[in-house]
């Protein structure tokens, strides 16, 4: 079977990767074709005990909701009150439907938008891969005493993919989502640092379907990523791939976690 894929055209394999849907945050599709190392942390099963521990928690860009609804499974206890925001249309939708049977309120709302809960509702707040955290937003509605736990995107995370696509990037891109540079906003937005760790991650492309995907799904790879305006490039990554195997390169993560002082 693996040698039947081997010999499939750039072509079919461009399609292939094309076609599939790219809602949510569900990685299964790439089981096979793209590999990832995972955090030693277990973000996942972490936030499960930290829910377990929260009266009133908030998911910030959940996505698809596949990872509070896995750690709301996971969890001893759930929250007496839920509550997750995503601000891409198909997300919601997705979202609400995984989450709504677990009481657990999906809002729409805007990542470039002020948070629509009241001061100090939530005495925790997650995410995993927020884009941008709004440190003075999420200082705001955390009870005091409240903490934030987070899974980050690191800085220069897939550049050796970028990269191939774009060429050499500035240093104040690759220098982007740096955790110091977080800490800080979280500091002068008022939040205590508790914990940052950061690691550096191997990830594999198999073959050029998956990274198709990949740029499709992760759309701030490659801004403005279609198969068209990049055909050329795909071609050349995909007959790299064919002579050399798998394309090689690194994400980048951090876990991070803060507190409100409290009253």
């Amino acid at each position: 079977m693996a040698e039947q894929e081997q010999k499939r055209t750039f072509e079919e394999l461009v399609a292939e990767g094309a076609a599939v849907p790219t809602e949510g945050w569900d990685f299964s599709w790439f089981e096979g074709r793209a590999i990832e190392a995972r955090p030693s942390w277990g973000y996942a099963k972490a936030m499960a005990g930290r829910l377990a521990g929260a009266t009133a928690a908030l998911d910030l860009h959940t996505g698809g909701g596949e990872v509070l609804d896995f750690a709301l499974d996971t969890a001893p206890k759930a929250p007496v009150l839920t509550v997750a925001t995503e601000g891409w249309p198909p997300n919601v939708a997705k979202a609400t439907a995984l989450l709504r049977p677990r009481g657990v309120a999906v809002v729409a709302s805007p990542e470039d938008a002020p948070l629509p809960f009241a001061d100090d509702t939530f005495d925790l707040v997650v995410s995993r891969h927020p884009v941008r955290p709004d440190w003075p937003e999420i200082a705001r509605v955390l009870q005091p005493g409240g903490t934030y736990f987070a899974q980050h995107v690191g800085p220069g995370s897939a550049f050796e993919l970028v990269e191939s696509f774009l060429g050499p990037q500035p240093d104040q891109r690759h220098s982007a989502r740096h955790p110091d540079r977080e800490s800080e906003g979280a500091e002068a937005a008022g939040l205590e640092i508790v914990d940052l760790r950061a690691e550096r991650l191997r990830m594999e492309f198999h073959d050029i379907a998956a990274v198709v995907h990949f740029l499709r799904k992760v759309v701030w790879m490659v801004p403005g990523f279609t198969v068209q305006a990049y055909e050329p490039r795909l071609r050349a990554l995909h007959e790299r791939i064919e002579s050399e195997g798998p394309f090689v390169a690194h994400s980048t993560r951090h876990l991070f976690e803060a507190s409100k002082p409290g009253r």
